[in-house]
């Protein structure tokens, strides 16, 4: 275990007595990546952990895994300051209504928070407050910005299980467990269905030049960036009459967000609900967000380009805070610009197309892409994360949590 803190006089391990009958955790999370990371947590400790039970905020792949959903959690999936303000109501009451539970009689052994942070860590210290073992799951980007919450986060977090191998020096010298347990999306990337079969499926020649459009799991997300990428889409196939789209739709997202735009337009594009590693297999290249899918893209070997555009007011805000020379997640665990990333101003639709067509149509060009993701596949580590923090709950539900030194 990396931990963040030495094991010496400033801790010690409180064991509490296990409690009779099944054991209550609560588990949160307000994006479609942590939905999908919750999912396969839930089924890692229902393995290990018969006894321990989940409920609270979440979105289809926790409901699937057994998780009792109470409020779902596209309804707080907003992103940027301007936007979070417009949907301050909504997210206020379903604060209000978990806050409710950890200080009720009813309340759970352990509170499981994954990442979305804003919303999370504010609902760790009500926790805190109410005697509740607190696990973290997912970093939140001190690296990038707000360096300052490591301090926060000591105070209202028992246990961090970081998924990004730099992270846990962020946290060195304050009061918190940090743990590496590797990345999540290792144990979930496997490609099922080979390209050709995956294609045929659909009704596409394999043959034909195929591109992924992944515009993102949230509503102001795919505002601001769906009309872009169709319209990079129309240049491509201008380009290359016989490509064809595969645009996946996250799991916090309906049909009907993508259907209306797609009736303005003659565009193939194909939508997709199978497995998001499978689509980007069948690809030759993808146009993606900058954010977890970015990753995924980079575990199959698939080139891309990335894009991220937002409100004008929330960028020029974020500029100014944000202190990293990638966005993309892909390229900051590489270290280095592996693919090329187009944000705001620069994601226009003739450099994003001019981009995706080098990749289809340069193979040195392709090959260079390719050997700086097997790059990233290397850094990210062994599989095994959600059996990690499986454990990890099932230690805290059990009453096996650090005890802070006393101030």
């Amino acid at each position: 275990m990396n931990s963040a803190t030495s094991e010496d006089s400033r801790t010690e391990t409180a064991r509490i007595p296990l409690k009779q009958g099944p054991r209550r955790a609560m588990i949160v999370t307000g994006e479609a990546s942590g939905d999908l990371h919750g999912g396969n947590l839930i089924r890692a400790a229902r393995k290990l952990d018969p006894d321990l039970s989940f409920f609270g905020v979440g979105g289809r792949c926790m409901a699937e895994a057994g998780c009792e959903i109470l409020i779902p959690g596209e309804e707080l999936s907003v992103m940027g300051l301007v936007e979070v303000i417009g949907h301050f109501p909504v997210i206020y009451r379903a604060f209000q209504r978990l806050k409710g539970i950890l200080h009720g009689t009813g309340r759970p052994d352990l509170l499981i928070t994954i990442d979305f942070p804003d919303f999370n860590l504010r609902l760790a210290k009500e926790a805190k407050k109410a005697g509740i073992p607190v696990l973290h799951y997912v970093s939140p980007q001190v690296w990038a910005w707000r360096r300052g919450r490591v301090k926060k986060i000591a105070r209202v977090v028992d246990r961090l299980a970081a998924i990004l191998p730099f992270e846990p020096d962020y946290y060195r010298g304050e009061d918190i467990e940090v743990e590496y347990v590797g990345n999540p999306l290792v144990d979930e990337a496997e490609v099922v269905v080979g390209r050709d079969d995956f294609l045929r499926r659909l009704g596409i020649d394999p043959s034909d030049p195929v591109v992924g459009l992944f515009p993102g799991s949230r509503r102001n997300e795919v505002r601001f960036i769906l009309e872009t990428i169709l319209d990079a889409a129309e240049a491509i196939l201008q380009a290359k009459p016989r490509t064809r789209f595969l645009l996946p739709v996250a799991s916090s997202l309906s049909d009907a967000l993508f259907e209306a735009k797609l009736a303005e337009r003659s565009l193939p594009v194909t939508l997709i609900h199978d497995s998001l590693y499978d689509t980007a297999n069948a690809c030759d290249a993808v146009l993606c967000v900058s954010g977890t899918v970015t990753l995924q893209t980079a575990l199959v070997g698939t080139p891309m380009a990335i894009l991220y555009k937002m409100a004008p007011l929330t960028y020029a805000i974020g500029r100014r805070l944000v202190k990293v020379e990638n966005v993309g997640l892909a390229n900051i665990v590489a270290g280095k610009r592996v693919v090329k990333e187009f944000i705001q101003e620069e994601a226009t639709p003739a450099a994003l197309a001019a981009e995706i067509l080098q990749i289809l149509d340069d193979g040195d060009y392709n090959a260079k892409i390719r050997r700086g993701l097997a790059l990233i596949q290397e850094k990210i580590g062994a599989p095994g994360c959600s059996e990690r923090v499986a454990t990890m709950a099932s230690e805290m539900s059990r009453g096996l949590v650090r005890r802070k030194r006393s101030s």
